[in-house]
């Protein structure tokens, strides 16, 4: 910190009084933006706001740190005593940045919207669901939280996917929007929970995954990923339930169940080893490995891999190509390949929602998903 602390221009060191009053109101012209956003910019970047604004009114962390199981004022107390000792004036700017990119960014979200995407279905937040050319497109859309899935998106993707089956496309897509197919599960989740909630909280969690996961279970036309970046966890398991997957050769697939005290979903311990064999899908459900696109694809998780400089171009138009095909044929083959194992299929799904519901409520996934939020507030 001293080293950073000699590189502050004496510009900063020497302001006048004129400069820091100005500094002052647009502080506060901040504050009041802030409270007109619509959108809610996520956990990490409200934790930056709060620490910014405590370090800008109060100086360095001056709080007694709490204790390890309170998440929420772990988090935030971590977030303000990491800005160590930057100054009250450059607090306040760095606050009256942060807030200025957010009040534009969802500036530019608002023209968009101004002018409504062709087929865009309404009635989404986390999500954006078109239908273009015979083909409904579910695209995740929470870049901002490498496009996790917290509760209010699953119930979107299963309304999406619900809808999708009945309407006229001919084929379903799934991708990403931003840099991250999708980071899996959103742990914040799990945060903000009392003890006596814990059960509740499993047993209402298991619910809505065995329902997610019926829902690519039962989905009766084809579906088809389009893995633009990395993918972690359940938008990994779920795969294996999709009838094609597309990679950008940045892709990544990622499953670290036992590294976070849990246990595989999406009937992932069904399909995994029918797909790749039992050895190599240990290494993924039990030892946490880490596949690039093209070891995916060598062992038959992901269909084909394109350069990310012509994936978009190329994935679209081989789809596009899909869509045209006559669609009862395309539903009735697909029906025909599912047929002989949905039974087993929907007994997995329910047995591996069982085990979760126990495993997110034994010591072991709470101090590892705790472990977890502590190496991540240190980065």
């Amino acid at each position: 910190r001293q080293a950073q602390a000699v590189c502050i221009p004496a510009i900063h060191l020497h302001m006048t009084a004129a400069t820091m009053q100005v500094s002052q109101k647009d502080f506060e012209k901040a504050q009041e933006q802030l409270k007109l956003l619509k959108k809610d910019p996520g956990n990490e970047t409200k934790l930056k706001l709060y620490a910014l604004f405590k370090q800008a009114t109060e100086g360095p962390c001056n709080s007694p740190k709490p204790g390890m199981l309170d998440f929420v004022k772990k988090a935030k107390w971590d977030a303000w005593n990491s800005l160590g000792n930057l100054s009250q004036d450059n607090a306040r700017q760095k606050y009256t940045e942060l807030v200025s990119s957010l009040v534009s960014a969802e500036s530019a979200v608002q023209k968009e919207d101004a002018s409504p995407e062709e087929g865009k279905h309404d009635g989404y937040e986390t999500i954006i669901v078109t239908t273009k050319n015979n083909i409904t497109k579910i695209t995740f859309n929470r870049p901002d939280r490498k496009n996790a899935i917290n509760h209010k998106m699953y119930r979107e993707i299963i309304k999406a996917l619900e809808e999708a089956g009945k309407d006229d496309s001919t084929i379903a897509v799934i991708t990403g929007n931003g840099d991250y197919y999708s980071s899996g599960n959103d742990l914040n989740n799990f945060t903000n929970i009392q003890p006596g909630e814990m059960k509740k909280m499993a047993s209402d969690g298991a619910v809505l995954l065995k329902e997610f996961v019926g829902c690519f279970i039962d989905f009766p036309k084809p579906l088809i990923a389009v893995v633009n970046g990395p993918a972690i966890g359940i938008c990994v398991t779920v795969l294996g339930l999709c009838d094609i997957v597309y990679a950008s050769d940045r892709a990544t697939f990622h499953s670290p169940f036992s590294q976070l005290g849990q246990s595989p979903e999406g009937c992932s311990s069904y399909l995994f080893p029918k797909i790749m064999g039992l050895a190599k899908a240990s290494e993924i459900l039990l030892f946490n490995k880490k596949l690039t696109a093209e070891e995916a694809c060598a062992q038959g998780l992901v269909t084909e891999v394109f350069p990310d400089r012509t994936f978009q171009k190329e994935v679209w138009g081989r789809l596009e190509a899909y869509a045209s095909l006559p669609k009862n044929s395309l539903a009735v083959s697909k029906q025909l390949l599912r047929s002989m194992e949905k039974e087993k299929l929907h007994e997995v799904n329910s047995k591996e929602c069982e085990v979760l519901k126990e495993r997110w409520i034994s010591d072991e996934c709470i101090n590892a998903i705790v472990s977890f939020f502590q190496k991540k507030s240190k980065l």
